[in-house]
């Protein structure tokens, strides 16, 4: 606390909306280190991407969209996607210095003196004006608790630590998720496994014909229109549905993607459904999606009762200081470029105020 450092604006995370929200700062005429800062708790460059597994490759990717001001170029469809994105975000973080400053763990953010946010980190505090945070929804992962669970004998794990198809080799594997992770693991591990299993909350819908802008409007205003409520924001995914391509239909020709509804217990020998029906396995993956990483902002006590942080636009409507951007309807990473871009817009008709304590 005696060596506080002082900006204008603090960048939480490094992922697409927070290198998107460092670019449009730096249009804006702000500095890195002197006007702003961006902390990123990773060990490089490459968001959440950096973590994902080895056979998600450029070529599986679903809509990954440039960063503002840099094309992605001639990058290798085979490659990870890991690598080929990592590299990109590492060569745009030198391009226009950004200066990002890792690895920082971003321990709480709280009120500060004279109307300005104390943001407190394993590299020491600063003291901010507005916070940008960027911190996606990687590092919390979705475990569902079913009866039974603890009794388990076999492997469970997330999406999230997911190895690889090979890993799974001769073994019998429930898949649990409706979503694009659970479609896709299934896909990659029924050649190698014994047997495989998918079981889900809600039978999933499959989307026929093009995906056009005016579609993908109504599905982000009806994420938004959740965290305007202050509700716990869900996928874009869970509102549009999975593309139909040709892998997803042979993978319902082949019965690999014969959904189940989702099991009542868990059983020290595989899971259980209350009419008696049985399956036997040996691990349990749980593509059950994430939930946003905000526990940092807690003492600024953001939360709406429904669960959610109330946002309009960007700007937490509790605390016009705070914007989430790559929260809810800006999850996806063309959204994720225009929440960094609206953020800045609005942190900038705020720092032209007289600072008032909130």
């Amino acid at each position: 606390m005696n060596d506080i450092r002082e900006v204008e604006v603090v960048v939480v995370g490094a992922g697409q909306a927070g290198l998107s929200s460092a670019y449009h700062l730096r249009r804006a005429g702000f500095e890195p280190d002197r006007d702003f800062v961006v902390l990123d708790h990773s060990p490089a460059p490459g968001g959440a991407w950096q973590f994902r597994w080895p056979s998600l490759t450029y070529g599986k990717v679903h809509g990954m969209h440039a960063l503002p001001g840099m094309e992605l170029r001639d990058a290798d469809p085979a490659r990870a996607s890991s690598e080929v994105i990592g590299e990109y975000f590492d060569r745009y973080e030198r391009t226009f210095g950004l200066r990002v400053r890792r690895p920082v763990d971003v321990r709480a953010v709280r009120e500060g003196s004279g109307g300005r946010l104390l943001v407190e980190t394993s590299e020491g505090d600063w003291s901010t004006r507005a916070l940008i945070n960027a911190t996606g929804t990687w590092d919390r992962p979705f475990w569902p608790r079913y009866p039974g669970q603890e009794t388990f004998r076999g492997r469970q794990l997330h999406t999230s630590r997911y190895p690889g198809p090979e890993a799974f080799a001769g073994q019998r594997v429930i898949v649990v998720g409706g979503g694009a992770s659970g479609t896709q693991h299934l896909l990659e591990i029924a050649p190698y496994a014994a047997a495989t299993t998918w079981g889900t909350r809600r039978p999933p819908v499959f989307r026929e014909g093009p995906f056009d802008e005016e579609a993908g409007r109504a599905a982000v205003a009806l994420v938004e229109e959740r965290v305007r409520q202050g509700l716990p924001p869900r996928s874009v995914v869970s509102v549009t549905g999975l593309p139909l391509n040709d892998a997803i239909r042979q993978g319902l020709e082949d019965g690999v993607l014969d959904r189940r509804p989702m099991f009542d217990r868990i059983t020290p020998g595989g899971v259980e459904w209350a009419d008696g029906r049985r399956v036997a396995a040996d691990v349990i993956l749980w593509a059950t999606g994430f939930r946003p990483s905000v526990e940092h902002l807690a003492p600024l006590r953001l939360r709406e009762p429904g669960g959610g942080i109330r946002v309009e636009g960007t700007r937490a409507v509790a605390d016009p200081r705070i914007h989430l951007v790559g929260y809810g309807p800006s999850a996806s990473t063309i959204g994720a470029n225009r929440a960094g871009c609206a953020a800045v817009r609005d942190i900038r008709r705020l720092l032209a105020q007289e600072p008032v304590a909130a």
